[in-house]
């Protein structure tokens, strides 16, 4: 159990390169831009790949009416995703320190593994309904309002995942370092559960 306890007790804290790492990466490139225009959104607010470039992507979201890049003071999430984040971390190493001292049993390992995992498809599902949002509440008064073939207003949502054609600009979103890292501390949790089982298998 010692072993398993002590990946539970580093697990979490690879989440901690969530705040210093980008959780996701959405990048727009078209022939006008050779260097592709790249936003990176961190747990605490949204960042240029490049210098100048959050201030690009608004200027041309302007033109066909959709909202501004939001601030970090403007979306409660930004506020909220590092408490919980901090809280996920000290809660399994927690965890782990207490399976050390065989105060708890890998089914807690469990629990953090599973509590962690509804927070990381809630986040997901706020984030995609998000750039719904982003794509779809459109200036009405936009200087160009471009419609589909059937007549309906043309909406500009980024992909949740994965590659989409929009106008001239190929637009890519996939995930960053800090989701990689978050999702390594998970798989050593799941890890230390199993591990876990198998010793209490052991002793029955």
């Amino acid at each position: 159990m010692k072993k398993a306890s002590l990946l539970m007790i580093i697990g979490p804290l690879f989440l901690l390169g969530l705040y210093v790492f980008p959780l996701w990466n959405i990048m727009l490139g078209a022939p006008q831009y050779p260097d592709p225009l790249g936003l990176n959104i961190h747990i605490s607010g949204l960042k240029g790949v490049n210098e100048f470039d959050i201030q690009n992507i608004d200027g041309l979201n302007h033109y066909i009416g959709m909202q501004t890049l939001p601030k970090p003071e403007e979306m409660w999430e930004f506020g909220s995703f590092p408490i919980v984040i901090g809280t996920m971390v000290v809660l399994g190493v927690v965890i782990g320190i207490l399976g050390y001292l065989k105060k708890v049993n890998y089914k807690w390992f469990i629990g953090w593994f599973i509590l962690m995992s509804i927070m990381g498809v809630l986040g997901m599902y706020d984030f995609n309904e998000w750039l719904v949002d982003y794509g779809t509440n459109l200036d009405p008064n936009a200087i160009m309002k471009l419609t589909n073939p059937d007549g309906s207003p043309m909406t500009y949502k980024p992909p949740l995942l994965g590659h989409v054609k929009m106008l001239n600009f190929d637009v890519t979103s996939i995930p960053s370092t800090g989701a990689w890292l978050m999702f390594a501390g998970m798989m050593l949790t799941l890890a230390a559960a199993f591990m876990g089982w198998k010793n209490s298998k052991k002793q029955n």
